[in-house]
C-alpha cells in the first residue's frame, strides 16, 4: 500500500486555511495543521477529520521557529509532500481602517513580515529534506493587495504580499532543480469570517464576475497545484478574484 501523502498548512485556524484543509482531508491526505489558535476549539469539521495532527507554531516568534520546526520533522517521517504558507496578518486601525505608511510603526512592520514574510523563507528552508525526499510543492497564499492598493489591506500586509509574490520565484529557481515546485495563489474578494466592512460594495464595483469567491474555490487551486496535473507548473503566482485584478 502507497505511503499517504502529507500535508502541513499554516493558519489553518479559519477560511482558507479550513477549506484547504477538508479538500486535502476528502482526498486521503494526512494533515498536519500549525497555528498559534487551538485546532479543535477553532475548527468547526476538526470532529470529522481522519488523519490529522495539529501542532502550535508561532510564527511571529521567529526565535522559536526552529525549536517548533524540530517537532514538526519528528512528526512528518522524512517526508513532506505539500507545505501550504497559508497564514497571514493584517493589522487595522481601532476603526477597522487600514493602516497607511504615516500610521505604522516599527514593531507592526516586523509583526506582520515575520508572520507573512520571514516564517516561510524559513520554514521552506528547514523542510527542505523531507519536501526533496517527497518531490513536493510549496504553495504561498498572496493577496490581490500585493499589486495594487486595497481599501482595507494595510502597507505592511501589502508590501508583504508583495515580497511573497518575489520570494515565492526565488524559490521556484532554487528548488526546481531538487524536483520541488514553487507556486502562489493571489485570493481577491473571498467570503471568510474576516471580510472588512464594505467587501460587498467592491464586489459590486470591481469584480467583473460580480460575487464574492468561496474558500472552496481556492482550496481546490490549492490541492491542483500540488497534484501531477500542475507537474510542470513552477514560479506561477495565479489570481484568484473574478477578474478584480484586470
Amino acid at each position: 500500500m502507497p505511503e499517504r501523502k502529507k500535508l502541513l498548512l499554516t493558519g489553518a485556524s479559519r477560511g482558507i486555511g479550513h477549506a484547504t484543509v477538508k479538500h486535502f482531508n476528502a482526498a486521503g491526505w494526512e494533515v498536519f495543521t500549525a497555528s498559534r489558535q487551538d485546532w479543535v476549539a477553532e475548527c468547526p469539521w476538526a470532529e470529522g477529520l481522519l488523519n490529522h495532527i495539529h501542532l502550535d507554531l508561532d510564527l511571529e516568534d521567529i526565535a522559536s521557529v526552529r525549536d517548533s520546526v524540530a517537532v514538526i520533522k519528528d512528526k512528518l517521517g522524512g517526508r513532506l509532500d505539500a507545505l501550504v504558507d497559508n497564514a497571514g496578518i493584517s493589522p487595522k486601525r481601532p476603526d477597522g481602517g487600514r493602516l497607511g505608511v504615516l500610521e505604522t510603526d516599527y514593531a507592526t512592520w516586523l509583526k506582520v513580515f515575520n508572520v507573512n514574510l520571514f516564517s516561510t523563507a524559513l520554514l521552506a528552508r528547514e523542510l527542505f529534506g523531507e519536501l526533496k525526499n517527497a518531490q513536493g510543492s510549496i504553495i504561498n497564499v498572496t493577496s490581490i493587495a500585493g499589486s495594487k492598493v486595497h481599501p482595507f489591506a494595510g502597507v505592511a500586509y501589502a508590501t508583504s504580499k508583495a515580497a511573497l509574490s518575489a520570494l515565492t520565484r526565488e524559490m521556484a529557481y532554487d528548488f526546481g532543480p531538487h524536483g520541488i515546485r514553487v507556486n502562489a495563489i493571489a485570493p481577491g474578494e473571498i467570503d471568510t469570517a474576516i471580510l472588512s466592512p464594505g467587501t460587498a460594495d467592491i464586489v459590486e464595483r470591481l469584480v467583473p464576475m460580480m460575487r464574492m469567491g468561496k474558500p472552496e474555490e481556492v482550496a481546490s487551486l490549492i490541492y491542483f497545484l500540488c497534484t501531477s496535473g500542475a507537474s510542470y507548473v513552477n514560479g506561477a503566482e495565479i489570481h484568484v478574484n473574478g477578474g478584480q485584478h484586470v
